[in-house]
């Protein structure tokens, strides 16, 4: 059981990736979330609601094995990575800049991020990462939405 729940938190060979694991499981969720077909808003919150009570409780659990919000553990770059990709158009552009603005968030820590972080277990290992989501997603929007205003994109 615990090496079920370290490939879950891990992503199995993701987070251990020699350089940047959760830059890299990033960019998996975003690339993998490129390709599949994009679910109904109630199913994707659902599913998103799903993931991250599973990776609280593999994130902690793990935390358990490798240490606190250890390197390795990389569950909450999926979630995270995920909420940023909320209702964004399905082109490489706007999945990009999901990404970038993801990872910028998710190191920057703004909005209370820092603060969650520090709750216990798996919660604070998580909850970082869903307010880097929301702050990455909203701006994003924000972004797109002045872009097509101005005329700069269609």
């Amino acid at each position: 059981m615990k090496e079920l729940v370290r490939l879950l938190a891990t992503l199995g060979p993701v987070g251990y990736f020699p350089v940047a694991p959760a830059t890299a499981a990033s960019a998996v969720t975003a690339l993998v979330g490129y390709f599949l077909p994009v679910p109904p808003w109630p199913v994707a919150l659902l599913l998103i609601a799903a993931g991250a009570w599973l990776a609280i409780g593999a994130c902690g659990a793990a935390e358990q094995q490798l240490g606190h919000d250890a390197k390795p553990i990389v569950a909450d770059e999926v979630v995270g990575q995920t909420v940023a990709l909320l209702f964004v158009e399905h082109n490489a552009f706007a999945f990009l800049g999901s990404f970038i603005l993801f990872r910028v968030f998710d190191v920057w820590k703004p909005l209370g991020a820092n603060q969650a972080q520090r709750l216990p277990g798996g919660l604070g290992v998580v909850m970082d990462d869903v307010i880097a989501g929301l702050t990455a997603c909203g701006v994003l929007h924000l972004g797109l939405w002045g872009a097509h205003a101005a005329g700069w994109i269609r």
